[in-house]
């Protein structure tokens, strides 16, 4: 059977390939290597996932898809009954747990305004008031996935109190479910989006949600873009009440003109939150075991059922 992947460094990355396998390197969804027919698994490329969906249908044999992304919105509900699609859950972690801490941080310690009074060759402290820390914020994170619990574990020692929402209550875990949200955002100082993008959650972060939020609070977005309602987001914002951190945006990439561009409550970055040196060697580290499990029989993991 083959095996196609987007890196030629993937190769090596995947380590021991079974016998009979035969892995080739296809780049975009308009450059495939060979004929498709025995193409039996398919790891997607990472930045082309809405083009390179309707490629699967050209795979007659194709049986999984093994996703680059945590995220599998784009392709759930998109495939052949035959064919099983995984997600990369566990690979993205630190570096989007990473992102949060240091985007949270930098808002809260005037990093963006302290840059561009370097780019002024301006030595801002005679004129600045002190910044505020995150020692003692109440940190609300939504969505209790793999990367929330990362995020979790490196907001910890930064004496913060954490509380974690998932699509249902855990009690045991301590954990909160998303219909206790209007209770428990007035509470919150920072507010962390971490969940995946579905019906369920498109639109979570509407008027009511910020208007819930409580004075001052930050809003940090390292989910999807649709999980927030752009419209409601630009207003709130815009009254200068709350502030957000945003790696996401709808749409996206942002064009130029955008409200939220210009308001200087808000920091963002180009969706970068794991885009990381070692993604590749950690992605490719999970598609090689997937792939040994597939040619030998055993069940693969990560798989997505309705959405997750």
């Amino acid at each position: 059977m083959k095996a196609w992947i987007p890196h030629p460094e993937g190769r090596e990355l995947l380590g021991e390939i079974p016998e009979g396998v035969t892995v080739e390197v296809a780049p975009a969804p308009d450059r495939l290597p060979s004929d498709p027919a025995g193409v039996r698994f398919w790891v997607p490329p990472f930045l082309a996932q809405a083009a390179a969906v309707p490629v699967a249908a050209k795979l007659p044999d194709l049986r999984v898809v093994q996703l680059l992304s945590a995220g599998a919105d784009t392709w759930a509900g998109r495939l052949p009954e035959q064919v099983t699609l995984c997600d990369a859950r566990g690979v993205h972690d630190s570096s989007t747990a990473e992102w949060v801490v240091a985007a949270t941080l930098a808002h809260l310690r005037s990093f963006p305004t302290f840059a561009l009074a370097q780019t002024r060759q301006e030595w801002a402290y005679a004129r600045a008031v002190p910044t505020d820390e995150l020692a003692g914020k109440r940190v609300l994170i939504v969505g209790a996935g793999s990367i929330g619990a990362a995020t979790r574990a490196r907001l910890a020692p930064f004496e913060v109190e954490l509380t974690m929402v998932a699509r249902t209550a855990r009690p045991a875990e301590r954990v909160y479910a998303v219909a206790d949200l209007p209770e428990l955002l007035p509470a919150a100082d920072v507010v962390v989006l971490l969940v995946p993008l579905t019906e369920q959650t498109r639109g979570l972060v509407d008027a009511g949600f910020l208007a819930a939020m409580a004075d001052g609070a930050l809003l940090v977005n390292a989910a999807r873009g649709p999980v927030a309602d752009t419209d409601a987001l630009v207003a709130e914002l815009s009254t200068g009440r709350i502030s957000a951190a945003l790696d996401v945006t709808e749409p996206e990439p942002l064009p130029a003109g955008h409200p939220l561009w210009d308001l200087p409550n808000v920091l963002l970055t180009p969706h970068v939150a794991g885009s990381v040196r070692g993604l590749l060697p950690r992605a490719y580290r999970l598609a090689g075991q997937q792939l040994r499990r597939f040619a030998a029989g055993e069940p693969l993991i990560n798989e997505v059922r309705d959405g997750y």
